[in-house]
C-alpha cells in the first residue's frame, strides 16, 4: 500500500521500520520539527526524522496541519492510508479524510481505557495488571474511533514505563502490519461507553514521592515515572531520582530508611532498586546511598 507515516519519538521508530520491511511504499514521513536540545541548544531532529532520513525516505515536519496549503500538500500524496503513532499534532478533518482508507492510529492501551497523551505512564501508575495496543480508525474525537485490532499485554510487577514502552512499541509495529494486510476483512468495533479513562499528560508536580501513601501506590508512581520525568525525594539536602522499585513487607515511620535502600511508607515499604544522584548516571540504589549520611527521606 502507499502509506503516509506520521510519528515523532522513539516509540514510533519500530513501526516505521516494520512498514518498510513489509514492503509498503512510504509516500512521506511526517514528524515534529527539530527542537533545541543539549547544552548548546542546537536543533536536533526527532528519532523518526533521523531514522527516515537514514532509510532515504522523504520527511516533512510542518509546525501545524491547519493551513490549507499543508492540507493540500498532504492530499496530493494520494496515499491509500496514513499510519499515525505518537505524532504530536492534531489532525484536522481534511487530513483525516485525505487518504483513501483514512488514518489508522496505534494507541498504547486497551481502549477506551487510557485515552490521551500518557497511556503507558498512567497504566503503571494506576496499578493496572494488563495493558495492550489498539489499532484504531481515527476520527475527530480524542482516541474515540472504532478499533480494528487489539492485543493485550501483561505488565510485570517491577516493570517500568521505559521497559513497557519498548514492548508496546514492538507489539504496535506487528499489529499495524497485520492490520494493513487484513484491512479489507477486518470488522471495526465501536468503543464501549463504559470504562472510559483519560491519560493526562504527566506534570512534573506529580513526581515528588509522598511516603505517607501505601507502598503499592509509591511503587507504582516510581515505576510509572521511570525513566522520565522520574519520581524523586530528598535525602538530606540532595534531590535523588528514583527509577526502580518493588514492594516490601517491612514497616516503619513513613520516609524512614530501613535496611539498605528500603523505605517505609504509610503501609508497608518499598525497596528502591535503581536511583540517580544529580549530575550522575543511573545506578544500583545501594551505590547511590554510599556517602550519603542522612537516615531519613523527605
Amino acid at each position: 500500500m502507499r502509506v503516509i507515516f506520521m510519528g515523532t519519538p522513539d516509540f514510533s521508530v519500530p513501526v516505521l521500520e516494520a512498514l518498510v520491511d513489509a514492503g509498503h511504499e512510504i509516500a512521506a514521513v511526517y514528524c515534529q520539527p527539530p527542537r533545541p536540545a543539549g547544552r548548546g541548544k542546537k536543533e536536533r531532529p526527532s528519532p523518526v526524522q533521523q531514522r527516515a532520513e537514514a532509510l532515504g525516505l522523504p520527511v516533512r515536519h510542518p509546525v501545524s496541519l491547519k493551513d490549507e496549503d499543508e492540507q493540500a500538500a498532504f492530499a496530493a500524496l494520494d496515499a491509500d492510508v496514513a499510519v499515525v503513532v505518537a505524532y504530536g499534532l492534531i489532525l484536522p478533518i481534511p487530513v483525516l479524510h485525505a487518504p483513501k482508507r483514512g488514518c489508522l492510529n496505534i494507541h498504547a492501551s486497551l481502549l477506551p481505557r487510557w485515552r490521551g497523551a500518557a497511556p503507558i505512564h498512567r497504566a503503571i501508575m494506576a496499578g493496572d495488571a494488563v495493558t495492550g495496543v489498539c489499532i484504531m480508525q481515527m476520527e475527530a474525537g480524542l482516541d474515540t474511533g472504532p478499533v480494528l485490532l487489539r492485543e493485550a499485554l501483561p505488565i510485570g510487577a517491577e516493570e517500568t514505563t521505559g521497559e513497557l514502552h519498548d514492548r508496546l512499541s514492538d507489539l504496535g509495529a506487528r499489529l499495524v502490519v497485520e492490520a494493513l494486510e487484513r484491512l479489507d476483512d477486518l470488522i471495526t468495533q465501536e468503543q464501549p461507553s463504559d470504562g472510559v479513562t483519560y491519560a493526562a499528560k504527566i506534570d512534573k508536580s506529580e513526581a515528588r514521592v509522598d511516603w505517607s501513601k501505601p507502598a503499592d501506590e509509591v511503587c507504582n508512581l516510581i515505576r510509572g515515572l521511570s525513566p522520565a520525568p522520574g519520581a524523586w525525594c530528598m535525602i538530606g539536602d540532595e534531590r535523588i531520582k528514583l527509577l526502580g522499585a518493588r514492594v516490601s513487607e517491612e514497616s516503619g515511620a513513613p520516609g524512614q530508611l530501613l535496611d539498605g535502600f528500603t523505605v517505609a511508607c504509610g503501609t508497608g515499604s518499598v525497596v528502591i532498586t535503581k536511583a540517580q544522584r544529580a549530575g550522575k548516571k543511573p545506578m544500583p540504589a545501594e551505590d547511590v546511598l554510599k556517602g550519603l549520611q542522612a537516615r531519613d527521606l523527605i
